[in-house]
């Protein structure tokens, strides 16, 4: 198993310089760094060889991760949304080429954050969804990226709340690049077990990511994490544990995250990033019993 953290956990913006968190997270003893991809199709070749070239002269993986806008919704019943999607993420894989990342996870098969006041037919969508993402798929396959399908909670979307409809959703999709991602946030709202949701993916788990029930680090809240770091091994997964909490307030990212009050008092860029090394460690101890 290898971790990382997303950058996000420093920002308020959903858009950074991502060589300033690809360095400090390689001091922090993390082996990988999760980016947004919104940004990406539009990046300069200058921007892409920077990132990349920092990336490697620090020896940290680059994963990525995105909740889709409406207009990239790869699941809508408007023709035109898919097109403009399928559009939109040709361009976003060939820059993941060049930068030599191999993985996106998030809502991919919907848009992000829904908005539940339109109206909702999930079988509909489901339908739709499912379509997209098997086109989706193959827009990936010539960059070698697997497609992670987050499993998020009923506040959050609709389609996919557990394991189990995460497991049924990917085998309907039936392309090999195509797989899970579990969240311990949403999984500590939608599952019954931690440890049997693990199980139910199974291999089909490409993605970890973690955090505790009030957004903080692993380690400041009540998650069973010796029993979640035991299924893990359980089902042998050796992708990436990336941790992704929330905790500084302000900008966009308080807004879509919904952060309403002081999670950490006194936040600096120094507690943040000494908390997360701890919660680094805290994790090594959790999984690799």
């Amino acid at each position: 198993m290898k971790y990382g953290i997303y950058y996000a956990y420093w920002e308020t913006q959903w858009e950074a310089d991502y060589c300033l968190y690809v360095d400090k997270v390689a001091r922090l003893g993390f082996d990988a760094l999760e980016i947004g991809a919104k940004p990406l199709p539009d990046y300069t070749k200058d921007q892409i060889n920077a990132l990349r070239s920092c990336a490697k002269a620090n020896g940290i993986v680059l994963t990525a991760g995105y909740g889709p806008s409406f207009d990239h919704n790869m699941g809508s019943s408007d023709k035109k949304i898919r097109e403009n999607a399928h559009e939109w993420f040709q361009r976003l894989f060939a820059v993941m080429g060049e930068l030599d990342i191999h993985h996106l996870g998030g809502a991919l098969y919907s848009y992000w954050p829904i908005d539940f006041t339109k109206p909702i037919d999930k079988e509909e969508d489901w339908k739709y969804s499912i379509e997209g993402m098997r086109v989706m798929a193959e827009l990936a396959k010539p960059y070698d990226i697997t497609l992670g399908m987050e499993v998020l909670n009923r506040f959050e979307n609709h389609l996919l709340n557990t394991a189990k409809e995460g497991v049924r959703f990917v085998k309907e999709v039936d392309k090999e690049n195509v797989k899970i991602m579990l969240d311990t946030f949403h999984m500590n709202i939608e599952e019954d077990s931690m440890a049997d949701a693990i199980r139910t993916v199974g291999d089909q788990l490409c993605h970890f990511h973690t955090g505790e029930c009030n957004r903080k680090v692993p380690g400041q809240g009540r998650m069973p994490w010796r029993e979640i770091g035991a299924a893990l091994r359980e089902v042998g997964f050796d992708g990436y544990a990336v941790m992704e909490p929330f905790v500084r307030r302000g900008g966009q990212i308080e807004k879509d995250i919904h952060i309403w009050r002081e999670l950490r008092a006194g936040i600096t860029d120094e507690m943040l990033d000494r908390e997360a090394a701890e919660a680094l460690q805290f994790e090594k101890e959790m999984f690799e019993q």
